[in-house]
């Protein structure tokens, strides 16, 4: 839309008359007192308050390049990059609005607004993933990183524009890890509340899928505590979230026992073989994790208890877990016994803790006896 060549009290006074609901009216007088007062703060919160309002979504643009660009240079750069995203929400197709947001962005551009620079990019790396452009998404992401990494502090607002986008980049190439971490960083950026429930659930179920085939997470504690997890409950896709209880149980039973709903999900349901294997290392952890500290040298054969792998499988499965670094110890292939010095930590479901209160009183019992032995043993003898 080109600028309209009126002059600005014509201009106001047009779009309060002609255009404005009832209940948005009032904000136009405002507007304009602000303006030949210059009061540019007190105009940029009146502003944003009318940006915001769902009815003022056909008066957005017009206002933007007739009004707010007049004095864009005096107000706030960040808050004038949060008008032009709310303006252009209002563009006819996602090509108009890639240019005017790559406009916007080369409008704060500059060496005192770097911020706002990276928000507007960040938001020009959005509609390009939209238009399929990954590369040219990519680009704009490590653009935005790049000057990111710079900044001693940023409004958290513009970090979690940058994980939410990012994360929406490695969702699209399916790169699930990188995915998996973006998306948790975005959410420790928000208030998980202020977001609507159907885009909770959207990034349960996304994150819950990410968690399942990322080739290198077999640790869902940080997902498994959050909130966000709960938008599953009582939905068709409240399974996933007791698969990954399942799996960070190591619970095979409970694997199988869901298995038939994987057929829901291509992705995960192209990877059970891979899902097969996760859980089994899951197994093979929690067998360890059941085990007292001075009892893990355990038997190929209780492995292949355990984990209920095939016989062939059992030293692949243990060197898998080395190598992943989920157990440490060593494999004695002649008398076919692992012998682990450790295993990694992950968050513990009831069971688990009630598994780690008897370990613990039974080792308070083992000191105690310990304590009587050297008392009656190493006690001097009585005199004569």
């Amino acid at each position: 839309m080109d600028i309209d060549p009126k002059p600005v009290p014509e201009f106001l006074t047009q779009q309060r008359d002609e255009v404005a609901p009832p209940s948005l009216q009032p904000l136009f007088i405002d507007f304009e007192d602000y303006w030949e007062r210059k009061l540019w703060h007190q105009l940029t919160g009146v502003l944003l308050q009318f940006f915001e309002h769902p009815d003022s979504a056909p008066q957005r643009i017009p206002l933007y390049k007739n009004f707010v660009l007049s004095f864009s240079d005096k107000i706030n750069q960040l808050k004038l990059v949060t008008l032009g995203l709310s303006a252009s929400r209002q563009c006819k197709d996602n090509q108009e609005a890639l240019e005017f947001l790559t406009a916007l962005a080369e409008k704060v551009n500059r060496d005192d607004s770097k911020d706002a620079y990276v928000y507007a990019t960040v938001e020009v790396a959005r509609v390009k993933l939209l238009l399929r452009d990954l590369e040219g998404a990519r680009k704009a992401l490590d653009d935005a990183e790049k000057h990111l990494e710079t900044f001693d502090s940023v409004e958290s607002v513009v970090h979690a524009s940058f994980y939410r986008v990012n994360a929406d980049y490695y969702n699209a190439k399916l790169e699930f890890a990188s995915y998996y971490k973006n998306a948790l960083l975005y959410l420790a950026c928000v208030n998980v509340s202020d977001l609507s429930t159907p885009e909770q659930q959207e990034r349960a179920y996304n994150l819950s899928v990410a968690a399942l085939l990322g080739e290198t997470i077999y640790n869902f504690g940080e997902l498994l505590l959050h909130p966000i997890l709960d938008s599953l409950k009582n939905t068709e896709h409240a399974w996933l979230r007791e698969l990954l209880f399942a799996f960070n149980a190591g619970n095979l039973a409970g694997f199988h026992g869901l298995s038939g709903h994987l057929s829901k999900q291509p992705l995960l349901e192209q990877q059970s073989k891979f899902l097969r294997e996760k859980i089994c290392l899951s197994a093979l952890t929690e067998a360890v994790f059941r085990r007292p500290p001075h009892d893990r040298a355990m038997s190929f054969a209780t492995i292949l208890e355990e984990t209920r792998v095939y016989p062939e499988e059992v030293e692949h499965l243990l060197m898998k877990a080395l190598s992943l670094g989920l157990v440490r110890g060593s494999i004695d292939q002649v008398a076919e016994v692992a012998r682990i010095s450790w295993v990694q930590p992950k968050v513990l479901d009831k069971d688990q803790i009630v598994s780690m209160k008897q370990r613990l009183l039974d080792w308070d019992e083992s000191v105690n006896k310990m304590g009587a032995w050297m008392e009656t043993t190493l006690a001097p003898p009585a005199e004569a």
